[in-house]
């Protein structure tokens, strides 16, 4: 009996590889995209921002995340509590599986909210080399994918996926001609990203530090430590996660522009 129960371990196994080569670049990159997407979370982060010269700027941040209509919708509430001069700055956003996700900005200088429209996504998120595009994902639609191959990156095997736009607009929209995204093979998780501008000169380059599993029913993670470096002026952006509880059930009032506004 014991073999029996070996033999059907290993055989299960050896499909579930077979399984997993046989995807196609396109859905290796969409179970990607959804293997960060919790139920619900609620985090603060430190971001911190160096420019060419090695000067930094480091600031505090909260966020909220939920799913909505069965996984199809992932809303977002990021809030900047320090320093002073950022405080109660906020980013609201509606990533969508096949739309254009929906984003408003809330400047408290301002006492203002404004959304931002698709042109603007591949602006600097609060001056850090993330962009607005970064902060959700694409629409898988909009992009052409590729397998070019495997690579060993921090130990773990990954895939790597070219991520082409489908035309200029959507270039132009996402701030990028070409992205190399290398994913790892047991998880579906990012290790490392590449990134050519327009002109498809070498960008920015994004390395995930460091994974946890926060969702181990269903095979969720998250990165808790991001390092984006800018390949063309030497400035660098680190995302580090202090604390993060995974949480099904947050509050909806949390995502909407009246909340977005309170300070």
């Amino acid at each position: 009996m014991k073999s029996l129960t070996a033999i059907l371990t290993i055989l299960f196994a050896f499909s579930s590889l077979t399984a997993q080569e046989n995807l196609t670049a396109k859905q290796i990159a969409d179970k990607s995209f959804n293997a960060t997407k919790l139920e619900g979370s609620e985090a603060v982060s430190t971001m911190t921002i160096i420019d060419s010269k090695g000067r930094e700027r480091v600031r505090k941040i909260a966020q909220v995340t939920k799913l909505y209509q069965n996984g199809d919708t992932e809303k977002k509430l990021i809030r900047f509590l320090s320093p002073a001069d950022v405080k109660g700055t906020g980013l609201l956003t509606y990533d969508y599986n096949d739309k254009d996700d929906d984003i408003w900005l809330y400047m408290p200088a301002l006492r203002k909210t404004r959304r931002i429209i698709s042109s603007g996504k591949a602006k600097s998120f609060m001056g850090s080399e993330f962009s607005y595009a970064d902060i959700t994902p694409p629409t898988l639609d909009d992009f052409n994918y590729k397998k070019s191959g495997e690579e060993e990156v921090a130990g773990t095997i990954c895939w790597k996926i070219e991520m082409i736009p489908n035309n200029d607009d959507i270039a132009d929209e996402n701030g990028f001609s070409k992205k190399i995204s290398f994913i790892g093979k047991n998880d579906f998780v990012i290790r490392k990203a590449i990134y050519y501008d327009l002109d498809k000169e070498l960008h920015k380059e994004l390395t995930v530090k460091e994974i946890k599993k926060l969702d181990l029913k269903n095979h969720k993670y998250r990165p808790m430590h991001i390092v984006i470096v800018n390949k063309q002026n030497d400035r660098k952006s680190i995302l580090k996660v202090d604390k993060i509880q995974f949480k099904p059930y947050v509050k909806d009032e949390y995502f909407s522009t009246r909340y977005l506004e309170r300070e």
